[in-house]
């Protein structure tokens, strides 16, 4: 049993979801009212987003040799809703309130190839983590361990395209919420709201599930097709 996971994104019309960019086109919060709404106590953002945005300047650095710390979680905090957040090798470097950061305590899923000493890290800062998976995150087993150890019944992936595209891939997504801004990206380079995946991918279908214009911001709910 896992959450039963919404993609919400802002994007350009264009589908560009640079956060700079869209700040310029939803300087009314209508994102975050509408996040409020899907009933979401806990996001899950990529490691990219969580870079740019929360860490600290920098890389963590070890202090000893390299041991893997395999399949292991722990439970800092016991909380109604946590910031999800992804970094496959263990990598990020954070302040020491990560709660005051967040507004609510901070849980990384991280592989079982992250260091020992990584996890201590994690575990001197009260940072919640669940390990799965050697060859990569384990992402199915990470968020049964989500539901079933931290509570977690409803979780929003609000970031990047690039864990969107990956979670949509692996079947995880059940719907997709998207909220389109009064502008135009068009800028090379740019993430798109789910980016990533292969050329021989084919489309994902959806199910309309709702619409609505609020102040020339358009938001869109689709249900995610089940694989047959």
């Amino acid at each position: 049993m896992r959450p039963y996971v919404i993609c919400h994104m802002m994007a350009s019309l264009d589908g560009r979801i640079d956060c700079a960019m869209t700040e310029q086109i939803d300087d009314t919060n209508h994102y975050y009212e509408a996040l409020a709404q899907l009933g979401c106590p806990s996001t899950l953002e990529g490691k990219t987003t969580l870079a740019m945005h929360y860490a600290q300047e920098g890389t963590f650095q070890p202090a000893r040799a390299h041991e893997d710390a395999g399949l292991q979680l722990y439970k800092a905090v016991e909380a109604k809703g946590y910031a999800v957040g992804i970094d496959t090798n263990g990598t990020l470097r954070w302040d020491d309130n990560t709660t005051e950061l967040f507004g609510r305590p901070l849980l990384m899923i991280l592989s079982e190839h992250t260091s020992q000493e990584y996890l201590d890290y994690l575990k001197q800062k009260h940072i919640s983590f669940i390990t799965s998976g050697r060859n990569g995150i384990d992402f199915a087993s990470a968020f049964e361990t989500l539901r079933t150890v931290f509570g977690v019944e409803r979780l929003a992936v609000v970031g990047g395209g690039h864990i969107n595209g990956s979670l949509l891939d692996l079947g995880l997504i059940d719907e997709i919420s998207m909220m389109y801004g009064y502008g135009i990206d068009g800028r090379e380079g740019m993430a798109a709201a789910f980016d990533g995946r292969t050329l021989s991918s084919k489309p994902i279908r959806l199910t309309f599930k709702s619409v609505e214009e609020q102040d020339g911001i358009v938001w869109m709910r689709y249900l995610v097709e089940v694989k047959k």
